[in-house]
């Protein structure tokens, strides 16, 4: 019985298989998608298909740069004591290596990859929820082809960080402890935006009447004439730049400068200039809704009580 690519596609939602696997079972299976399914857990391929909807909030955000592309990625699993299993932070590794040389468009063009053993990452992530025993995922990444990449890990793969700088000849090899300085204020405190410029007018707008509230709100500012108000919140949006822009922070080294400022002023006693490109900040399970376990409830369920 002959099958299709979209009983091949099928084949692969119901089981969480990887593509290459499920073609096979369905030739051995002569397209009978119910023997297929059989042959894959008979292969002890399916055994991953109950983790898969499993809470994976865990694992490690890692930067790296890669035959000189930066990367930076995140997989999860389900526990902070597996993200720190060698396996698991050997193959956190390799998909990073991966995306440096392959540079795929998306998740899932990644996913379809040649992990580099003769398996493709989804396969490879498959293996590792074999070996290791959870759901693993791979979530996210971002890399940078041009200009010069410094990448920074905090706590062991809590956060990530890929600062990208566009830097004047001659630079390329000194650059290193900026870049540095800059992802691990990044890592801290997380700014919203890289410069000012890119705060959106729908975000000032907000901040603006977030601000025109507090002052009704307040019977000193009440009283005074909506000009002068509207005045006095222009005046504080500095503060919200230099409280949600990287570059117009307070230096955390140094909060006698801006970051900007300690950029310019490094760029200087080098000789150059140094311009921030992009950067980008991972965080482990960020966003992810993570289950509240009651251990007690677990036990007293385990134990039959």
């Amino acid at each position: 019985m002959a099958f299709t690519a979209k009983d091949v596609q099928a084949l692969r939602e119901m089981t969480g298989v990887g593509m290459m696997d499920c073609k096979k079972a369905l030739t051995e299976a002569d397209g009978n998608m119910d023997k297929a399914v059989e042959i894959l857990r008979e292969k002890g391929l399916a055994a991953s298909q109950k983790k898969a909807g499993r809470i994976a909030a865990e694992g490690m955000a890692y930067a790296a740069v890669v035959d000189g592309v930066g990367v930076v990625v995140e997989v999860n699993a389900e526990t902070d004591f597996v993200g720190k299993n060698e396996k698991f932070v050997d193959f956190v590794k390799g998909v990073a290596a991966v995306v440096a040389k392959e540079k795929p468009a998306d998740l899932d063009d990644l996913m379809a990859k040649p992990y580099g053993n003769g398996r493709t990452v989804q396969e490879e992530q498959q293996e590792m929820v074999l070996v290791i025993g959870e759901n693993i995922k791979v979530r996210r990444f971002a890399f940078f082809t041009e200009g010069v990449s410094v990448p920074y890990n905090h706590a062991g793969g809590k956060i990530g960080v890929l600062v990208n700088l566009e830097v004047s000849a001659g630079l390329e090899d000194k650059v290193t402890e900026v870049g540095k300085d800059m992802a691990m204020q990044i890592a801290a405190l997380n700014p919203r935006f890289l410069d000012k410029s890119q705060v959106d007018q729908a975000t000032l707008d907000e901040e603006k009447k977030i601000l025109l509230v507090q002052m009704e709100n307040d019977p000193k500012m009440a009283s005074k004439p909506e000009k002068v108000r509207e005045g006095i919140v222009t005046g504080k949006l500095g503060k919200f730049y230099k409280e949600n822009c990287l570059l117009q922070q307070e230096f955390v080294k140094d909060s006698s400068v801006s970051v900007e400022q300690y950029m310019a002023n490094a760029a200087k006693a080098l000789g150059g200039t140094i311009t921030l490109k992009n950067a980008v900040r991972f965080e482990k399970g960020e966003g992810i809704e993570k289950k509240q376990e009651n251990f007690a409830e677990e036990i007293a369920k385990q134990l039959g009580k």
